[in-house]
């Protein structure tokens, strides 16, 4: 962790002091297209979206730029660097802890499309490449009143470019160690009133060995292809169509669970074991503004339809289909003057979820199980000189399954002309349990729990924000403070022994500090530093896989006219506590698993206008580390591609 403050500090005290003595006019944020750059269309289900300096909550916002400055190959990488965002990843599944939250808290958008496995009820962010041209949006604290179930955490929206905002044709191929090719393709553009954008991508690596003393290589291969298209019927009306489709292999090692063994509760090299999933999504949506943009409705609908088979030995051992389907409509009024502007919305959801096991055993019942919801959501904003603005959310969700829900949220932001930003908001969500958790089944080692309830949470933060030196310097700050109710956990009750969720009867409670400093100078350098400060407590106990110390510093630097980039970027996980079940009586102990900082750089060279090499190395130091008790972490990679635009 110390020499993570270093760089950090050292960093923001480099940037602050050339920042004092940049020319105003080379700071492109500073432009009133800068502010409308910075609009946050996840804070907003009704289709306008909010500036940036308006959102009183927490947001995070990874534009184009970063994602390529970062050479971003796989999603979850960058999510390291979002304040309050903890990941753990293992072959065969990543997960994203947001403020101490489960990683099944989050809810997670592509597209406006919800992506979560119905069955499994979270979404695994290893299948998530990352796409040219793409954004990210990281709203944090409760938004149920909004989306409804699954963020309790925040939510994570991953944004596709658009054709006019990345026309042309991109293509890219990179290969490195590990035997891996990594490779993409996009063209869009606008033709009249169509705007469209069509992209695949393929990762395949032959991976390492996360057995510790094992040498079973985890191999994957992930193909991913999507399209999105705007058409503009009329001056005051769209239609919006976006699909996407997914497919992966991984290879993952089991745990020893044979008794005597004396590698019991360690993960071992398990050949033949993989898991196989495809994932088809779509949604399409029509807009269409009245009263001269004044009330707008918008109606949609959106499917995902979700398939995984896991096999051991080469033989299929269990196995599950989910299905999702949605229907939406928000409305919005705007009425006001122009210095004094106030919306109503309203919203209704209409969801259908499907889920079976397909278990080979035949122990397991494999029949389709369903629920459906219907939310009706209410909602006002207040806008006074794009200082102050105020808001709240009311949603009330009836399920078929579950008791009713009904959620909130208020949040407030003023802006003062010293650049000093106040914000606060305050909210609770709810999570339903997902299939897996109530019916699931694989064979020795889990049954589901139907008499599961929803979990339910409560929270506040509050935040300051500075800009300094005609806003190429922004600072920021957050304290927040969540409790959470009914917490879903894993036991392993006696006789069998077998893992059974189950709800906690005492409270988890989560607080904790989130910074960050965004510093621009000119169009060279870029510096981000964020840091984030947790404290996640069960009973009073700390709860597994929420380090209390994250922190991260990238230094981003361009050569006029982008003939050459270079980008250091520094990540630091600290301490965190897991469970190992090393005991045959299945009582886990409570183990620490260390702190580590990974050092990644790459650069690019401009070879024509059109064709750039691109390098690559992860874990420059080679750190030694594990995020999961009884998996190491990949070491040290090399990768080396090139891209090419037209």
């Amino acid at each position: 962790m110390k020499t993570c403050i270093t760089i950090c500090a050292s960093s923001a005290l480099l940037a602050l002091a050339t920042a004092a003595h940049a020319n105003e006019g080379e700071h492109a944020d500073n432009s009133k297209d800068a502010r409308a750059d910075n609009i946050v269309v996840t804070a907003d289900r009704l289709g306008d979206g909010i500036a940036y300096d308006l959102v009183g909550g927490s947001v995070t916002l990874l534009d184009a730029r970063t994602l390529a400055d970062r050479q971003t190959r796989n999603v979850s990488d960058i999510l390291r660097d979002v304040p309050g965002l903890a990941v753990n990843r293992i072959a065969g599944l990543t997960q994203i802890r947001m403020r101490g939250a489960e990683g099944d808290h989050t809810l997670v958008l592509v597209d406006g499309i919800e992506v979560s496995d119905p069955y499994h009820g979270e979404f695994d962010f290893g299948t998530l490449i990352a796409d040219d041209g793409a954004r990210i949006e990281v709203l944090r604290g409760q938004q149920s009143a909004l989306y409804g179930s699954d963020a309790i955490g925040g939510v994570i929206h991953y944004i596709t470019g658009s054709g006019a905002e990345a026309p042309g044709l991109r293509l890219r191929a990179e290969v490195g160690s590990w035997n891996s090719v990594n490779a993409g393709a996009r063209i869009a553009g606008v033709s009249g009133n169509l705007d469209y954008a069509l992209t695949a991508s393929l990762v395949s690596t032959d991976g390492v060995p996360d057995a510790i003393g094992g040498t079973r290589d985890l191999g994957r291969d992930t193909i991913a292809a999507s399209f999105k298209i705007r058409w503009d019927v009329a001056p005051n009306a769209r239609l919006i169509a976006v699909g996407r489709y997914s497919w992966s292999d991984l290879d993952f090692n089991n745990s020893d669970y044979r008794s005597g063994s004396p590698t019991f509760g360690y993960s071992i090299d398990s050949p033949g074991s993989f898991v196989r999933s495809q994932a088809i999504y779509g949604l399409v949506r029509a807009e269409v503004e009245l009263l001269d943009g004044r009330w707008t409705h918008n109606v949609s609908t959106q499917f995902a339809d979700i398939n995984r088979d896991g096999y051991d030995y080469d033989a299929p051992s269990y196995g599950d289909r989910g299905n999702r389907i949605k229907a939406s409509y928000d409305t919005a009024l705007r009425f006001g003057s122009p210095r004094v502007q106030h919306r109503i919305g309203f919203a209704v959801d209409l969801e259908d979820e499907r889920y079976r096991n397909t278990d080979p055993s035949g122990y397991a019942f494999t029949g389709t199980r369903s629920n459906s919801s219907v939310g009706l959501v209410g909602s006002y904003d207040l806008n006074v000189d794009d200082r102050l603005a105020v808001g709240g959310s009311l949603r009330f969700d009836n399920n078929q399954r579950f008791d009713s829900a009904t959620t909130y949220r208020v949040q407030g932001s003023y802006r003062f002309g010293t650049g000093t930003r106040l914000r606060a908001a305050a909210g609770s969500g709810v999570k339903n349990p997902g299939f897996y958790a109530l019916f699931g089944y694989v064979d020795g080692r889990y049954i589901g729990n139907p008499n599961l309830r929803p979990e339910k949470s409560r929270g506040w933060e509050v935040g300051l924000e500075q800009s300094l030196a005609n806003d190429a310097v922004l600072l920021g700050v957050t304290w927040f403070q969540s409790r959470l109710k009914g917490e879903i956990y894993t036991s392993y009750p006696a006789p069998d022994y077998f893992a059974t969720p189950a709800n906690r009867t005492s409270d988890s409670t989560q607080r904790g500090i989130e910074s960050f400093a965004a510093i621009r100078l000119g169009d060279a350098w870029r510096i981000d530093l964020s840091y984030s400060w947790l404290k996640a407590r069960e009973n009073g106990v700390e709860e597994v896989r929420r380090p209390r110390h994250i922190g991260s510093a990238a230094i981003s630097w361009h050569a006029p006219a982008d003939r050459a980039s270079a980008t250091l970027v520094v990540r630091h996980n600290g301490d965190q506590i897991d469970l190992a079940y090393t005991n045959p009586n299945f009582i886990p102990d409570r183990v620490v698993l260390d702190a580590f900082t990974t050092v990644n750089f790459n650069a690019t060279l401009a070879l024509s206008p059109a064709v750039t090499l691109n390098g690559r190395i992860e874990n420059m130091l080679n750190e030694k580390y594990t995020e999961l008790f009884g998996f190491r972490a990949a070491g040290r990679a090399l990768f080396v591609g090139v891209n090419a635009r037209f």
